[in-house]
């Protein structure tokens, strides 16, 4: 069975830059190790990445987001240091959930990364939508919401839609 790691928006302005939080950061050396984990076993890695361009604010979501994030080419639009490695895919998407995923073949994923409550959440029920007979799962240790109280609801939401949460 072919696995996937989909490391969601682990970019610079989530993690430490214009919306990041201190549990964003404390989940950057887990994910490291996760995405260690799956290039060791020969696995599928794919990156998504948050991406808008410099009218973000006049768009609906930046309407309701104030916060400039993820500008293409910045800074904080880039992928952490020491996350990429070679080989990866990488998916821009301009809003929360790649609706695309069909087009990929995907029989076991596995979901880390920023932010549980928009992102991770969205990407994880549009994958469990198209792929029904997948093995869906999220490791809740490598991954942080915009509030731990969003982040633990978010996890919930997606439990009951037969998405496996691990870790602790």
């Amino acid at each position: 069975m072919k696995k996937t790691l989909i490391v969601v928006d682990m970019q610079n302005d989530f993690i430490d830059m214009a919306l990041g939080t201190p549990e964003a950061v404390a989940i950057v050396p887990r994910v490291k190790q996760k995405i260690a984990q799956y290039v060791a076993a020969g696995d599928e890695i794919i990156f998504t990445r948050d991406t808008h361009t410099e009218q973000y604010l006049d768009t609906p979501e930046g309407k309701k987001l104030p916060v400039p994030h993820c500008i293409r080419g910045t800074r904080g639009w880039e992928i952490a240091d020491g996350l990429y490695v070679d080989g990866a895919k990488i998916i821009d998407k301009p809003n929360f959930g790649w609706p695309h995923w069909a087009n990929e073949h995907l029989e076991s994923v596995e979901l880390v990364g920023l932010c549980t409550d928009i992102c991770v959440v969205s990407n994880a029920l549009i994958i469990k939508a198209t792929f029904p007979d997948a093995a869906v799962s999220v490791d809740r240790s490598c991954c942080a919401g915009v509030t731990p109280e969003s982040h633990e609801a978010a996890l919930t939401t997606m439990q009951m839609c037969q998405i496996d949460v691990t870790g602790q």
